[in-house]
Order: C-alpha cells, then structure tokens, then sequence
C-alpha cells in the first residue's frame, strides 16, 4: 500500500508510525484508516518488529474524526465510520502480541485520546492535553474510551471529564494514571523511542504474554486468571528467551534475547 497520510518506516526492530495530515490535525478520514490498519498488520506479521511506536506529525497527535468526511452528504455513517475505522484499530493495537508505545505530542481529541489510551504504554509532552470532546457535539465517546478510561482512573473521574469535554493537561494525565509519563516537549519522541528500544533488547515474547495478561485481566474471574496466568507461564518458559535468560544468568553475562 501507498503511504500518503501516515509516515511508516522499521528500523533495529522498531516500527514507527506517524499520524500524517497534520493541517487536519491528524484527524481520522477512511484513507488514513486504512493506512494506519494496514502498518499495524504489517507489524504484526513482521517476525523483526519487536516493538512499534505510534506519534503525531505536527502540533497535535489526533483530533479524532475527520468531521468533513463524517458530515458529508454522500459520506459515510456514523456506525459505518465506527466499524471501517475505530473498532478494528482498537482490536488489532490489543491483539498485537507486541510492545506499542505512544507519544502524545500536542491535542489528543476524541478518538484520538482513546486511541492513545489503547496504546500499551503512553508518554505525552508536558505541553499535551486530552480531550473527551464527543459530548461537545452531542455524541458518545468510542474506541473503547468507555472501557479503558473507567479501568485506568475510576469511574469518578471518568465520568466528569466525558460529561464535561474538560482539557486535562498531560501532568494531571500522569497523576490520576490515565499515561505513563510526561516528558519535555522538546526530546519527548526521543525518550518515547529509546524507551521503546530498551523494550525490543527484552524478551519480547514475554512482554507480549504479558500484555494478553493485562488485556483479559478485566473480564476475568481471579479463578480464571491464575489458569491465564498458569497456561502463558508454561509457554513463557518453554521460549528460547527463558532458555537464553537463565543460561545467561548461570554465565554472568548479559543475556541476548530474540524474541522467541
């Protein structure tokens, strides 16, 4: 696929990916979608891809939905957009069996703060802000932002800033646990990246076991979490990264881990 509205490159096991329509705020459109789906399937199937990076070009990460091409008279429908667009990113950002690590640099409106959210770890520059701006225009927030942000601050919170379309800064994101980190705007991509570096130098096979752990650790009883947990521990240390882990660890030396 030609890439016109997202920049896309894989270099030393990291995949970038970066949000590309900047004049529109890198706002969603049928286009970008389908770029952006079709990076993430390449980085799923790309046995090299250890770890993937997702950020914005420009002063904003994602303003969520284009809203020319969602109030277009011959454009598509709301649930068309919904089932073209947002739910299969969301699906294939929690099936990848792989580190995703998001930088927020600028607005992070709408879907494009949930999208954020989904991410499997996020950073965002101080000068960042999220936005639950759905009601702003009378709607309901998607891309799972109903389930993720609950879960990651409270129901409290959760509902006082999607009834109030309030800014929160990337600061107050961090304090309330809605982020990981906030970092300097000038070399905030740069910390996102090695962070995302150090994660490709790990046994990645774990931390994808890990991260299938903390996704179906919502729906499960403790019960079936501890079998989870038992079933992915079996895998874990049948991998080629235990082997390598343990042998480097009887040898002090550092261990050479390749993601199997």
């Amino acid at each position: 696929m030609n890439y016109k509205n997202i920049l896309f490159q894989i270099s030393d096991s990291i995949a970038e990916i970066k949000l590309n329509r900047s004049e529109l705020l890198n706002s969603f459109n049928y286009e970008m979608a389908d770029e952006f789906l079709d990076a993430l399937k390449k980085c799923n199937k790309d046995i090299n891809v250890r770890a993937i990076v997702l950020t914005g070009v420009g002063r904003a990460f994602c303003a969520g939905q284009d809203l020319e091409e969602a109030t277009r008279q011959d454009g598509p429908s709301i649930d068309q957009i919904i089932e073209h667009t947002y739910n299969p990113i969301v699906e294939m950002i929690y099936g990848i069996k792989k580190p995703i690590i998001c930088y927020v640099n600028g607005i992070a409106a709408g879907a494009g703060a949930n999208l954020a959210i989904c991410c499997d770890v996020t950073f965002a520059g101080k000068s960042a802000k999220f936005i639950q701006s759905f009601v702003n225009i009378g709607l309901v927030p998607d891309s799972a932002g109903t389930y993720n942000l609950p879960r990651l601050i409270g129901k409290q919170k959760a509902a006082g800033l999607m009834f109030s379309g309030e800014k929160i800064s990337a600061s107050e994101a961090e304090e309330i646990g809605m982020i990981f980190k906030a970092v300097n705007d000038g070399n905030g991509y740069e910390i996102a990246l090695e962070f995302a570096k150090k994660l490709s130098k790990m046994p990645t096979k774990s931390i994808g076991l890990i991260k299938e752990l903390l996704n179906k650790s919502n729906g499960n009883s403790i019960k079936e979490q501890l079998e989870l947990e038992k079933k992915l521990q079996i895998t874990a240390a049948s991998s080629d990264d235990h082997k390598e882990g343990v042998k480097a660890f009887f040898e002090k030396r550092k261990p050479n881990y390749i993601g199997k």
